[in-house]
This record gives structure tokens, C-alpha cells and sequence, in this order.
């Protein structure tokens, strides 16, 4: 996930896309051996032995201790060309490709094949119609979206603008990513269970308003940022004057200055993953109280939220803040800003200079990406997004199967295993600690590949030529999903990804793991491979996500879900010293000149990283039961495992996607995620790394955390 998303959720690769690949295969699962590890038939005959890695990514040359990334993936780095209409090139990326392609023949074929109406099929044959249909789209111009104007042109008074703003929220909500804030919404929702209190779900309120990636491309204070926020005001104004806003340069200049305080009141990153900060139940009443400003009464009417007892302010100051901002900056400004708002959101369907000018600035411009993709693999793309359940029934039908699900699931079981075998090991925990921790492991739930029961569209309208008003649909249909999940006991069978993305992702609040069915396909994992490659590869993602439930966000959370200090205060002490080392380790990283890798911010899933190689190599070892290793292309069994998870990381960015990444998002860039494998003493044992190599950091500096 990009932007800031509530830290509830921890994605093991923010911004990954849908994929998936068949995983047909007649094995049957084994039992379990006597020490709880299922036997897989991960290893290919002996006679033909697949090491599960390309081993024409190796670069010889580079000495593993020096540059571990470039010994596994240099020779691909030398051929590799990230694509003119991509930000980037790996692993992930070539994965997506791959099923793009699976993808587009499943919505093409609905399109051609003229199904029932009212059946999913319907839906998405229509949708990705209209969105082909420029020719309409140029002729309705913005005739689809004159309501919204309509409305932003009305008001008239603070009340006023509170109904608009909350009406927004329910009118523009994203159907997938459950946070809202590339929708510019000043406020967003997120609808989970509550933080004390895992019975039922509740509403959090958070900070949002900025149409830039975060607010570090509106404060920072260095000529890259300042070169952005330039071509942003003209971005606005050249919005604006393609509607025929009247004055658009100074209506630009309204919006730009707006944005500007808006992004002055928000929290950063960083303070918003602080999750002991972020319980803060208000009532409506409340609201009033401690974030004046706001017609709150009238913003939550608009919004559905009137009958909530309470919500959850996430960030509560920086609502605050932004509660003033609804009070005192003029009313003409905020009516700009929403019509920018709303032409940038639905710019992709409207006449093609709109779209242009979207592509310009969000994608040559802040991603440094030179060409726009096709209209065709846009449409896909938007289909598989908007009707992701509905797309994702028929993939997964196709694509993959009972018996890759079974397979990886036993990975799971194994990996669990391993973690557990590892809390016996942990020689700095206390008794009370480690039995509270194995509690955590043992209640939690894993769901593999799709939801047992299929989300219904029952009841959403799409139509054929109009792409803008299926937008709204969509958004309202949604909006309406998670308002009927208030106050509602937790779903277990609840999807956060659809199951044609390529990710993974822990759920701190139900101490629950979902790996989509994207991710499970080769590389990441091959049932035909040796167990090295797949022990390294998606097991170690796997290790990733339940190395979640105890990183420094998912330790302040029970069995339950629930936040709940459950460390003894030593315990709690040796793990921050233990993180600490895994900041300072991050923040001497450069990326790009005069730019390091904030490690604070990263901190999750770089704890996340070493403890899930760490677990995906004894959990590896555990399945040899005791045999050597086949040593296969001249590589041991160690070495695989580590090349495999290192090409797992391959990754070609723009210098404008990778500086995005490092300001916004709560993962390393990927070349230095792989540099992981610096932590596990196994690692100088397979390469025989030495004090004189780079990567060299002495026993006592290499972090363990599990």
C-alpha cells in the first residue's frame, strides 16, 4: 500500500499489484512428521533438479560479502529496462505483467461473450466497456461530475461545507485500499475492530487533504521537493483552467496555499505508526470539543456516521488542526480545492486532456515514468480494481487450484513451527512473556489464496458508456459495505486484498495472516523447485507476516487483537534496545545522494525481514530432517536459500519512483531489503564472508530479534 495507510495493516511490499500464476499439481498433503512439520514435496526428482533461482542473475564477479544484492542479481541488473510506462522493474512487477496478461483475456472474454445482466460477468464486461469508450467519454465532457460541482458551488457556509466534505467521503471512498487519502479527502475512514476492544468494528477517523504523496513534498526544504510543489501549482491551475474555471492561476493559487496548511497539520509518518497515540475514542459530542472548527454534527450526517456512539480519532491532533483549518480558510478556497479535488480524482475517465495532464504530474513528473500505458491495460487494471472480488472469482477458478492452496498452507504450518521452536531459543525472554507470545502464535488464524465465501455486487450499477458514474457507484456501493460492518462483530472470513494481488499482509487487530493468490506462484514460490528456493522466497515473505504480529507495532497486541502491554518491562527493554540496533542499522543507508532510508520509519518491516528469514531458514533446515542438502549448479543448500531471497528483492527504479518511496513508504527500497541476510550468522558461514568485506558486521552488531 502506498501513502500513509493506518499501521493496522502491514503489507509486505507496499504498491505490489495483482497477479497469479497456475499452481496445478496432483500431490496430495502429507501427514505431519513426529516434530510438527508437514513433509512437501518441495524438491524436483533427482534426476532433473530445479535449484529454484535463475542462475543467470549471478554476478561472479562481486564478491557476496561486498555487495550481496549485486553478487545474486547483477547480471540481470546489466540487461534489465524498466519499461517507458513503469516507475520500475522486479520481481514483483514481472509477476503482475504475468498475470495482467491472464487478467485481460478473463475481462476481454466477459466483454465478448454477453452475459447475463445483473451477473458479475455483466459488470465487468461493462465496465471495462465504457472505460474503452472514449468516444463517449469526450462527448459527456463533465457533464458526470456537474452534481459535485453543482454542490462545491453552493456553498455558502461552514455548515454547508461540512455536509460537502462529509458527502465527499461517502461518495469517492476507494473499493479496495480501505484508507482513502489518494482521494483527497480531508478526513478519511477507516472501518476495523476497535483497538481495546475486539468484539466489535468500529470507525476511525484520519488525517488526509493532500493530493502529493505526503507532506514531505510539500515542507521538506530541498530543491527536488521545491521543483515538485512548482510543477504541482501549475498542475492545479492547468486542471483548472481545462474545466473553465474562471481565473484559474489564482484559483491555483488558493488551492496550492490550502494544501500547504493542510499539509502543515498533518502528523508524519512516523508519529502516526506511534499506535499507542491512536486510541482516542470520541464521541460525536466530542468531536465539537476537542477538534472545533468543524460542523461535525452535519459532517457526520452527510457521511452515514451519525448513529456512532463513537470514533476513533487517529491522529487527534493533526484532526484537530485540520478542524481549524475548515473554520478559517475562506470559503472560496476550500470551493477551489474541492473542484481540483474532484477533477483529479476522476481524471483517468474524463476527455483526454484531463488525462493527460494526470499522467503528466502523478506519473512523469512524481514517478519519472516517460510514457502512458495503453488505454487497454488501463481499463484492465481499473476493472480488476473496482470489481476486484468479482475479477478475482474467475481467476482463481482458473488459476489456481486445491492443491497449490493445500501446499502452501502446509509452507505456513511449517514456518509456524519454526517460530515457535524459536521462542524456546530466545534466551532473553522471560517465562511470562514467552507464554503470552506462544498464546499469540497459536491463535493465529492464516487464510491462503481467496475468501471461502465471495463477496456479492448485488445491488451496484454499472453502465456501458458512462466510466465516471461507475466510479461513483463503485465508491458508494463500498462505502455503503463498510457501514454496514459498524458496530457488527469481526468477519473471519474478511478479505483486505482481492486474490489476484501480488502481497501479503498481517492484521494486527485479528492476529491474522491473508497471502492473496498473486503472491503464490513463481518465484516466490514453485512447487516443483528445491525446498531451498521456496524456503527462501515465500517463506521468508511468510516468516515476514507472522514476524508481524510481534514487530514493534503487532508486540502491543494479544491473541485477541486487542491492545494489551502483555511483556514483562525486561523483556520489553531488550526488545527496543534490539530494534534500536535495526534503526541506526537502516538509517546509514544512502539510496540516493544526500537521501538515507529513515530507519524509524521502516522499522516494522525491516523487523519483519530479519525475523522472517531467520525463521524461513530454520524452518528450511527442519525440512531436510536431518539430511544434507543436494548440492545443486555448484550451490549448497545455504546458498540457494539466501540467493533465492535476495532475488526475490530484484528491483530497477526512476530516481523520482525511488525517492517516493523512501519519503512515503514504511519499507526499505528492495535492494536493501535483501542486505537482510547481513543479520544471520548462517550467511558468513555459506560464503565464507570475512572482517574485511563490506557487508561484514560482527557477531555482536548482527540483530536478533526471534
Amino acid at each position: 500500500m502506498t501513502r500513509l495507510v493506518p499501521m493496522l495493516l502491514a503489507a509486505v511490499c507496499a504498491g505490489a499489484l495483482a497477479a497469479c500464476s497456475p499452481q496445478h499439481s496432483d500431490t496430495s498433503t502429507a501427514p505431519a512428521s513426529a516434530a510438527g512439520v508437514v513433509k512437501t514435496p518441495a524438491a524436483a526428482p533427482a534426476s532433473a533438479p530445479n535449484p529454484g533461482i535463475n542462475l543467470h542473475w549471478i554476478d561472479r564477479s562481486i564478491d557476496p560479502g561486498d555487495n550481496f544484492y549485486l553478487y545474486a542479481n547483477g547480471d540481470w541488473l546489466k540487461e534489465a529496462v524498466i519499461p517507458a510506462d513503469r516507475s520500475s522493474i522486479s520481481t514483483f512487477r514481472t509477476v503482475h505483467k504475468r498475470t495482467q496478461k491472464r487478467i485481460t483475456d478473463i475481462i476481454r472474454h466477459a466483454a465478448d461473450s454477453d452475459p447475463a445482466p445483473g451477473t458479475r460477468a455483466r459488470k465487468i464486461a461493462d465496465f471495462y466497456t465504457a472505460y474503452m469508450n472514449t468516444e463517449a467519454i469526450e462527448k459527456h465532457g463533465l457533464k458526470p461530475l456537474e452534481p459535485k460541482f453543482d454542490a462545491i458551488r453552493a456553498i455558502d457556509s461552514r455548515s454547508e461545507l461540512a455536509r460537502v466534505l462529509g458527502n465527499r467521503l461517502r461518495q469517492d471512498v476507494d473499493p479496495v485500499n480501505y484508507t482513502d487519502f489518494h482521494t483527497n479527502h480531508l478526513f478519511g475512514l477507516f472501518v476495523a475492530q476497535g483497538l481495546t476492544d475486539p468484539s466489535h468494528n468500529i470507525a476511525y477517523l484520519l488525517q488526509g487533504g493532500l493530493t502529493m504523496p505526503g507532506r514531505d513534498y510539500y515542507l521538506a526544504d530541498n530543491g527536488t521537493m521545491a521543483g515538485y510543489r512548482d510543477k504541482f501549482r501549475a498542475y492545479i491551475a492547468n486542471m483548472l483552467e481545462a474545466a473553465g474555471v474562471e481565473n484559474a492561476g489564482k484559483a491555483a493559487d488558493r488551492v496550492f496555499d490550502l494544501e500547504m496548511k493542510i499539509a502543515k497539520a498533518q502528523a508524519s509518518l512516523v508519529e502516526s505508526q506511534n499506535i499507542h497515540q491512536a486510541s482516542n475514542l470520541w464521541t460525536l459530542e466530542e468531536f465539537s470539543k476537542r477538534a472545533p472548527g468543524t460542523d461535525w454534527q452535519a459532517y457526520f450526517k452527510a457521511a452515514g456516521l451519525a448513529d456512532q456512539k463513537i470514533i476513533d480519532a487517529w491522529q487527534p491532533e493533526a484532526i484537530t488542526r485540520l478542524s481549524k483549518l475548515v473554520a478559517e480558510a475562506p470559503l472560496k478556497s476550500w470551493k477551489a480545492l474541492l473542484i481540483f479535488h474532484t477533477l483529479d480524482r476522476y481524471a483517468p475517465v474524463l476527455p483526454k486532456e484531463f488525462a493527460r495532464l494526470s499522467f503528466e504530474f502523478h506519473q512523469r513528473t512524481l514517478s519519472g515514468v516517460p510514457e502512458q500505458r495503453e488505454r487497454s491495460k488501463r481499463a484492465v487494471e481499473a476493472t480488476s480494481h473496482a470489481l476486484g472480488f468479482a475479477v478475482g472469482k474467475l481467476y482463481v477458478d482458473q488459476y489456481f487450484s486445491p492443491e497449490a492452496k493445500h501446499k502452501v498452507e502446509d509452507l505456513v504450518h511449517n514456518l509456524i513451527v519454526a517460530f515457535d521452536g524459536r521462542l524456546d531459543a530466545l534466551e532473553w525472554m522471560t517465562p511470562a512473556t514467552r507464554k503470552m507470545a506462544r498464546a499469540k502464535l497459536e491463535a493465529l488464524e492464516v487464510a491462503v489464496g481467496y475468501p471461502e465465501h465471495w463477496p456479492s455486487y448485488e445491488g451496484l450499477e454499472i453502465s456501458a458508456d458512462d466510466p465516471v458514474t461507475n466510479a461513483i457507484n463503485v465508491a458508494r456501493f463500498h462505502y455503503r459495505q463498510r457501514l454496514a460492518m459498524l458496530g457488527k462483530p469481526v468477519n473471519p472470513d474478511h478479505w483486505w486484498m482481492t486474490p489476484q494481488l501480488v502481497n501479503a499482509i498481517n492484521l494486527p487487530l485479528e492476529n491474522e495472516l491473508q497471502f492473496p493468490a498473486g503472491i503464490l506462484q513463481p518465484p516466490f514460490f514453485n512447487p516443483h523447485a528445491d525446498a531451498a528456493a521456496n524456503y527462501g522466497s515465500i517463506g521468508a515473505v511468510i516468516g515476514h507476516e507472522i514476524s508481524h504480529a510481534f514487530d514493534n507495532l503487532g508486540s502491543n497486541f494479544d491473541a485477541e487483537g486487542r491492545l494489551h502491554n502483555w511483556w514483562s518491562p525486561q523483556d520489553r527493554k531488550h526488545f527496543e534496545a534490539a530494534t534500536h540496533e535495526l534503526v541506526e542499522q537502516y538509517s546509514r543507508y544512502e539510496p540516493l545522494p544526500g537521501l538515507h532510508i529513515n530507519g524509524r520509519q521502516t522499522l516494522g518491516e525491516n523487523i519483519a525481514d530479519v525475523s522472517g528469514l531467520t525463521i524461513a531458514y530454520i524452518a528450511y533446515h527442519n525440512s531436510l530432517e536431518g539430511k544434507p542438502a543436494p548440492v545443486i549448479a555448484g550451490l549448497t543448500g545455504d546458498q540457494r536459500f539466501f540467493i533465492a531471497f535476495a532475488q526475490t528483492w530484484r528491483s530497477k527504479s526512476r530516481d523520482a519512483a525511488l525517492r517516493q518511496q523512501i519519503e512515503t513508504n514504511v519499507h526499505a527500497p528492495a535492494p536493501f531489503r535483501a542486505l537482510t541476510v547481513r543479520n544471520l550468522d548462517a550467511w558468513y558461514e555459506a560464503f565464507d564472508v570475512q572482517p574485511d568485506d563490506k557487508l561484514y558486521l560482527k557477531p555482536n552488531q548482527r540483530v536478533k530479534i526471534w
